[in-house]
């Protein structure tokens, strides 16, 4: 015996509740009132490992169209057989995410040879406005005369459940016997 009410649009639902002075001082709280664009902003990707020489960083912007289009001609140097961990920093603009996840697709001549899925986990906005860092788990790069041989594309991209892509761009990297 459900009956469903009227049906009214957001606008109208957010007008019942604008006397509630403390409801009001909850939702500010959350940093999820009105905006619009992206939920999520991807600001750059990086590589982290042990084994990198003291003050070297390896860090690519991907909102830098020029740098990334660079990566293709200049790709990225990592030394072959070490353990790194990829990860990135975002921002939460005006909404609370939940079930996105960073995946990466490694081809080598056009031949699929990695693909990697890592959840960010849910974030709200930062109440600083500062972007948050996610390590992801640690791989270890091939090695040998082969692997050496010749250089691997990367298609990166951070998507949510519901198949929005927030950001999607292309990398390439080389190993190489040393950083």
């Amino acid at each position: 015996g459900y009956k469903p009410g009227e049906k009214k649009s957001a606008q109208e639902y957010a007008q019942l509740d604008a006397n509630d002075e403390s409801l009001n001082r909850w939702k500010a709280s959350l940093g999820t009132r009105g905006g619009s664009g992206p939920k999520v902003t991807v600001l750059s990707l990086f590589l982290v490992s042990p084994s990198l020489p003291a003050g070297k960083k390896i860090s690519i912007n991907i909102n830098d169209e020029a740098a990334l289009s660079d990566l293709k001609k200049n790709p990225i140097h990592i030394k072959e057989g070490v353990e790194y961990n990829v990860g990135i920093t975002f921002k939460v603009n005006h909404s609370i995410i939940s079930g996105v996840r960073y995946i990466h697709v490694v081809k080598r001549a056009g031949v699929k040879v990695d693909k990697a899925e890592q959840m960010l986990g849910s974030y709200g906005p930062s109440p600083s406005g500062e972007p948050y860092t996610k390590n992801f788990e640690p791989e270890e790069s091939p090695s040998g005369l082969l692997a050496r041989s010749g250089s691997y594309t990367v298609k990166s991209r951070v998507i949510d459940d519901d198949g929005e892509i927030y950001a999607e761009w292309e990398w390439t990297f080389k190993l190489t016997k040393e950083w």
